[in-house]
């Protein structure tokens, strides 16, 4: 029997396909980073800005560093998946070759940046002890369990081990800053003020928090090397002159000073041990905004990294400034000058007025977002809500920063020029980072 040849060629086709093996695809296989969403990072840096809010000494510098370096450390872990993207802490000063991924395998990148974040955290609060420390452990162990579900065994051990290696690595690196161990030093015995006409005094029970902080390394030596900022006002107790001008303005707001200024001082106040910090507040409207957009988890990682290695450079700068320059705080001079029984709305912290740390922070921030997602950009700021206040609303991200800034005169606490130059400084060390170009 003759057989037709196109009736061969079909049985034949039919058996290789019967015999070939389709290859057993993970969800992890034909993902990358900008697949998966920003729930891994949220939920780590909202635990974050818990712990920074409730473990002693994590004072604004210190927050500052440590969501520097962990926000990081999440670039880092989530970058093999982001092939058209470079590394970021290769652009950064003194920076340490990082372990790599094996080429050939696969990868599930939510697992890699779970385990980097937990591991550097374990080093960052080491102070942090009990239940605190515990939460460490539940959040990773929780995530963990979630993802079981989503890739295999094999690919959550590797994505793992990864990130556990990116998380050492980085925090090794950050403890040849400067600023390792900083909570447990804020107030150094051995600093000792300047004294004079226009200088500096001690407002409260400690003195000079963290005068050193401005000797440590920056993520970019620019951020110091290339400050525009201006000197503060000379000094003087003419009435005539600026500085006493300055002085009364502060003294008359104050004064008169109405419940809406008093409720965006209080809910800027952003204090230590009370709150998550400057730092901690910029981080959590980044949050906010990132569920707002369901951004994926590439977009949050580099967002994060790049306003957590900005804060860090800008609370340095900020704090050379400060102890650079040593300028008395407004209470000091209208105490002395103007009015003996005057009074401030905020507590004045324990460090010199010039320049005006939430105006360099908050300026800072606002420029990381507006690179991002424009400047127009309309949110509400819940941060403080658990603390009983009313989300503030904002059309534009420096329309926060600005807010965040004049709330240090409705306070009492700094004068126009620290606040009006700090904005200044803010903005230029977020421009800084903002031109990086990962891709």
């Amino acid at each position: 029997m003759k057989k037709h040849p196109l009736l061969i060629t079909l049985i034949a086709l039919s058996l290789m396909a019967g015999c070939k093996k389709e290859p057993k695809l993970s969800i992890a296989a034909s993902k990358n980073t900008n697949k998966f969403d920003s729930e891994v990072a949220t939920k780590w840096l909202n635990l974050q800005r818990n712990m920074i809010w409730s473990t002693p000494g994590f004072s604004p510098p210190v927050a500052a560093r440590t969501l520097g370096y962990t926000s990081l450390t999440l670039y880092e872990s989530v970058l093999p998946g982001m092939p058209d993207h470079q590394s970021f802490i290769q652009k950064l000063e003194s920076s340490p070759s990082l372990p790599s991924i094996k080429v050939s395998e696969e990868y599930y990148w939510p697992s890699s940046a779970n385990a980097a974040f937990a591991e550097i955290m374990r080093g960052m609060f080491k102070n942090a002890v009990g239940a605190k420390l515990n939460r460490i452990d539940s959040l990773e162990n929780a995530l963990k369990a979630k993802f079981n579900i989503e890739a295999t065994a094999d690919i959550l051990t590797r994505s793992e081990e990864f990130g556990k290696s990116i998380g050492d690595a980085i925090y090794q690196w950050s403890k040849t800053d400067g600023g390792d161990s900083g909570y447990l030093r804020n107030f150094p015995a051995t600093y000792a003020p300047p004294t004079g006409d226009g200088m500096w005094v001690q407002t409260g029970a400690n003195i000079a928090l963290q005068p050193y902080w401005g000797n440590n390394r920056p993520f970019r030596q620019e951020s110091i090397t290339n400050s525009a900022l201006l000197p503060p006002l000379p000094f003087s107790t003419s009435e005539n002159s600026e500085f006493y001008k300055e002085a009364v303005e502060v003294y008359n707001i104050v004064k008169n000073i109405k419940p809406e200024e008093i409720e965006i001082a209080k809910f800027w106040s952003d204090d230590p041990g009370q709150s998550p910090t400057p730092a901690g507040h910029s981080f959590s409207i980044m949050s906010q905004v990132l569920i707002q957009k369901n951004a994926s988890l590439a977009i949050s990682a580099e967002a994060f990294s790049k306003l957590g290695v900005a804060l860090n450079d800008a609370f340095i700068c900020c704090w050379r400034d400060k102890y650079k320059y040593n300028l008395l705080r407004p209470v000091s001079f209208i105490n002395r000058y103007i009015d003996p029984n005057w009074k401030t709305i905020l507590p004045t912290p324990p460090f010199p007025e010039y320049a005006s740390g939430h105006s360099v922070e908050s300026a800072a921030s606002a420029t990381i977002m507006a690179s991002f997602f424009g400047d127009e950009f309309s949110f509400e700021d819940r941060t403080y809500d658990v603390k009983g206040f009313k989300p503030r609303s904002f059309k534009r991200f420096s329309d926060f920063a600005k807010e965040a800034a004049v709330s240090r005169l409705y306070g009492g606490i700094h004068f126009r020029r620290g606040i009006a130059e700090g904005l200044k400084e803010g903005n230029r060390i977020g421009t800084n980072y903002s031109n990086i170009k990962l891709k």
